[in-house]
């Protein structure tokens, strides 16, 4: 049917971009399916560069860093589940603040103190705590069990986690002792700034998501896939430990 009136035709056209954006971000957690199971790797150039690479290298390091949280879907994935049902932006800020302290304090002892730890194991866990907000999101710990667990203190460990994943890739590297410690740093503050930009687009469209009359329904979809894609992950991972390791 045909609407003449200008006013109905701006607001269908509005309604139909908002509910589009929700959509995108669906296939966008859709993509962890696949993508999730690769976060963690390390292209042929780039770890080429790390292990050739010799004294100061703060920018290429803190590049790295920001392409591997933009590239990292384990983490985003994780972290959009955190910040699904957070509508305040100092909530947000906070959930965000601990998940990058705590990654980043087992990212660094990771690699500086050589502590080893199976990647496979790892990276299952980092799945788990994909499933793991998914169903906190859903509301299922509470209908299951009654309570719910401590949110920051979730995140905070769950962090824990996902930054000595990437410290078992870097780890497989012959990394140069010389700038190794300030390299390093920097590489971390570029997969916290990687991560603040990643982080402001899934905010973006979240925030234009939730104002659709589908948002409610379309939530829960959401999750599933959320939870799916951790399941995934999980397989993948305890698949090659036992196959690989």
């Amino acid at each position: 049917m045909y609407c003449k009136s200008p006013y109905m035709r701006t607001t269908l056209a509005y309604t139909t971009m908002q509910n589009l954006i929700g959509l995108v971000l669906i296939l966008f957690l859709s993509a962890g399916f696949i993508s999730s199971c690769y976060a963690h790797g390390v292209s042929d150039g780039d770890a080429l560069f790390i292990q050739q690479a010799s004294g100061l290298q703060l920018f290429p390091f803190a590049y790295l860093g920001a392409k591997h949280m933009l590239t990292g879907y384990d983490h985003l994935l994780f972290l959009t589940g955190v910040i699904f049902f957070l509508y305040k932006m100092k909530e947000v800020c906070i959930y965000v603040t601990l998940f990058a302290i705590s990654h980043s304090a087992t990212l660094l002892y990771g690699v500086l103190s050589e502590v080893q730890v199976n990647a496979y194991i790892i990276d299952a866990i980092i799945g788990f705590s994909v499933v793991y907000k998914a169903l906190d999101n859903l509301g299922a710990f509470r209908r299951w069990f009654g309570f719910q667990l401590n949110n920051k203190v979730a995140v905070t460990v769950f962090g824990l986690f996902h930054g000595f994943g990437l410290a078992t890739k870097l780890q497989d590297f012959a990394l140069p002792e010389e700038g190794l410690v300030a390299n390093i740093l920097a590489f971390n503050v570029g997969v916290e700034l990687g991560q603040l930009v990643a982080l402001t687009a899934i905010l973006i469209l979240m925030n234009v998501w939730r104002k659709t009359d589908d948002f409610a329904r379309q939530a829960y979809s959401a999750n599933i896939l959320l939870m799916s894609a951790g399941f995934v992950l999980i397989g993948y991972q305890l698949t090659g430990y036992f196959t690989l390791s």
